[in-house]
């Protein structure tokens, strides 16, 4: 029974004893996906929730895979959600556009009955009369206002924008008093090769949890970052201080969660339970964010700030990540948008959402020699709102402009570069090499719609 426990106890044996021990003297090993969800919380829940790992922050633990993550993923999540919010409205627009042809296609259909079926002229003409375009686009805008009211609340409601971390990040510090020097080294090369070789030809091909979901995913280290975090634990918790792990993830996927046949439920793999205990002695339990943070409510000290409100947005959020984090394509950066083709089509929709007309800015979005504007054309005017990004659309993050008390790069030129009168921040920002090129090239006509594009998106960003 005791061999056998993980597999027989309805959570795995994940309690091991007391649940109440494990936030009492557990090593505690936050996924990526609840750090990075100090990002997409507002300022208020983000501010409970740094409390609350406060309270346990001398038995926090970070493994180095999961400070990586952290680092490069950190950005991203406030352009995807800074993405999604900027698009809502013009995506309502659309939506309620096509609900009002919509009402306007049935009033059309029962009117062809009438005719057909009754000959009912005053009837159609009564139709005619209640269901207009007039009177559809009245009854929807009350609704419409209604929604963009609640998309604008969304915004005012977050203090963070994807500007704010290019400059001063103000999570960074705090996550840095929180973990201390309690963060793993960089794992060793051949240490990695090994662990990436076992996962790719043993542990993957045999379903041994975790991290077999992510299978041909990306690049085989791609694939291997959540076993990669699974093995940096196994080996903090040999240490013999090490009694106790309490891992707090939201990722749900099935190479974390066996899913139980008698009563359609979900359990973590017993066999991580064994694993840990086989390797290192330790017990291991397995909790999700918001239930973790009712148990430091619960077991530590009482928070009147930490509601069910605020325990629903934390699992909210973090699900949010580990979403986005499992759909997520490469983003296109600054840094590797010239080896990027974009989709068909999508540079010319963007030189129209920008409003552009010239032949020759049409050739240069459609050249492959120009793959830095054609991306930044793409990702400004979805940023900026112009047009409705498509759900198969990468996430875009290259800027023309940025305004810097640093040079960017050693090959970016200082705003004076740009003629004034056109270009307004000539004094404080830094611009990009292909966009000098581009505005050098072009006349007038399409010189002067760019520039106040780029000079929107620096504003935007400040």
């Amino acid at each position: 029974m005791e061999q056998f426990r993980s597999w027989i106890l309805p959570d795995s044996g994940a309690g091991a004893g007391d649940r109440k021990a494990f936030f009492e003297d557990a090593l505690v090993v936050l996924d990526t996906n609840v750090i990075l969800s100090l990002y997409e919380y507002n300022h208020i829940v983000r501010n409970q929730v740094l409390d609350a790992l406060g309270q346990i922050s001398t038995r926090l633990w970070l493994p180095y895979q999961v400070g990586q993550e952290f680092v490069r993923g950190r950005h991203r999540v406030l352009v995807q959600r800074d993405k999604e919010l900027r698009g809502a409205a013009s995506a309502l627009d659309q939506l309620l556009q096509r609900a009002g042809q919509a009402v306007l296609d049935a009033k059309d259909h029962v009117k062809g009955l009438l005719a057909r079926y009754a000959n009912d002229s005053a009837a159609q003409a009564g139709l005619d009369e209640a269901i207009n375009p007039a009177a559809v686009k009245a009854m929807l805008s009350e609704w419409q206002g209604m929604l963009k009211g609640h998309v604008e609340q969304l915004k005012s409601g977050y203090d963070l924008q994807p500007a704010a971390i290019r400059q001063v990040d103000p999570v960074l510090p705090e996550l840095a008093a929180l973990f201390g020097d309690r963060i793993a080294p960089p794992t060793d090369y051949r240490v990695q090769q090994r662990r990436l070789e076992e996962a790719l030809s043993f542990r993957f091909p045999n379903r041994i949890p975790p991290g077999f979901a992510d299978e041909g995913k990306g690049r085989p280290l791609d694939q291997a970052g959540d076993y990669f975090i699974w093995a940096e634990i196994l080996e903090k918790a040999a240490d013999p201080e090490v009694k106790r792990v309490l891992f707090v993830s939201s990722d749900k996927k099935q190479d974390w969660y066996e899913e139980l046949e008698l009563n359609g439920g979900k359990r973590p793999w017993p066999q991580l339970f064994v694993e840990l205990r086989q390797r290192s002695g330790a017990e291991l339990r397995i909790e999700q964010p918001g239930q973790f943070f009712q148990g430091i409510d619960e077991f530590l000290a009482p928070s009147a700030e930490l509601t069910s409100a605020t325990f629903d947005e934390i699992d909210r959020a973090a699900e949010a990540v580990a979403q986005r984090s499992a759909e997520d394509r490469p983003a296109v950066r600054d840094d590797n948008a010239h080896t990027a083709a974009p989709p068909d089509g999508l540079a010319v929709e963007a030189y129209r959402a920008a409003g552009l007309t010239t032949r020759t800015a049409r050739q240069l979005a459609e050249s492959e020699r120009r793959r830095h504007f054609q991306w930044w054309l793409i990702g400004a005017t979805v940023e900026l709102g112009f047009r409705v990004p498509s759900d198969d659309e990468p996430l875009v993050d290259v800027c023309a402009a940025v305004r810097s008390e640093v040079r960017p790069a050693p090959e970016w030129y200082p705003g004076t570069v740009l003629a004034q009168g056109e270009w307004p921040y000539r004094s404080d920002t830094w611009v990009a090499p292909w966009f000098v090129q581009l505005v050098r090239e072009l006349g007038e006509t399409d010189r002067l719609p760019l520039q106040r594009l780029a000079a929107r998106q620096v504003q935007l960003r400040a």
